[in-house]
């Protein structure tokens, strides 16, 4: 079985914690993605948190 982390994306200029995902513990680097922001009504860079 593979093992699996469940990481939270935040708005880089809310800091709002948005969306949720898993990814294999293997892959090493923080993800940032550009993703929409419900609170910032756009679209903006999301990094990973704990």
């Amino acid at each position: 079985m593979a093992d699996r982390v469940i990481l939270t994306l935040a708005c880089s200029v809310c800091k709002n914690r948005n969306y949720h995902f898993q990814r294999g513990k293997k892959k090493e680097g923080k993800l940032e993605i550009k993703k929409f922001c419900r609170a910032c009504n756009k679209h903006t860079l999301h990094k990973e948190t704990k």
